[in-house]
């Protein structure tokens, strides 16, 4: 059970995929958090990873987790390798987001993660749209991104905490399917 501010947050059934479990942060993930967000090929290719990345930052950022973020741990083989997360908005939309660590990529571990979460978010979730962005230097991110079935909606800006700077961003969007609706039925 992972406490945010002083609040006890019952865990949620982990999300399965054929190689991956999804599951609640733990603190006991501070360390390969840091280690893995840390590489400065990962923390640069977000926005909200600053660099470098401590034990003590992972687990600061873990007790700010507002009640709009959904954030899970990606395991494979009951391994940490990444995180997969969304920030719910007012307009009823959620803005996904994710990462995996640097001895994982090329394996299409990133997709796997992310189809799941989206998956999620338009069955148990509800939303009935989703956005996401990378940064325009990021190409293993666009390919995933785009392997999902998002469109790409504008170019624009984004900070980046690991560079300290704001950066040319392109940002996309994908709207519920109707199959959502069976989904919920058969998940």
């Amino acid at each position: 059970m992972l406490k945010a501010a002083n609040l006890q947050i019952p865990m949620s059934k982990p999300i399965k995929t054929r190689r991956l479990v999804l599951r609640e942060i733990q603190y006991d993930d501070a360390p390969e958090f840091a280690r893995l967000a840390g590489d400065w090929d990962v923390a640069r290719m977000t926005a909200r990873i600053p660099y470098p990345y401590s034990e003590a930052l992972a687990r600061e950022w873990m007790d700010t987790l507002g009640p709009d973020e959904f954030v899970r741990t990606v395991l494979h083989q009951d391994t940490l390798i990444g995180a997969v997360g969304y920030v719910a908005n007012d307009d009823g939309s959620a803005e996904i987001g994710y990462w995996i660590g640097k001895p994982w990529w090329g394996a299409g571990f990133a997709t796997e993660a992310a189809s799941a979460l989206v998956r999620y978010c338009f069955t148990t979730g509800g939303f009935k749209r989703l956005t996401c962005c990378h940064f325009e230097d990021n190409d293993a991110s666009k390919r995933v991104i785009q392997k999902l079935g998002f469109r790409q909606s504008e170019a624009c800006s984004a900070w980046c905490d690991a560079r300290q700077g704001e950066f040319p961003t392109l940002s996309y969007e994908l709207n519920r399917p109707l199959s959502a609706v069976f989904w919920r039925r058969t998940a």
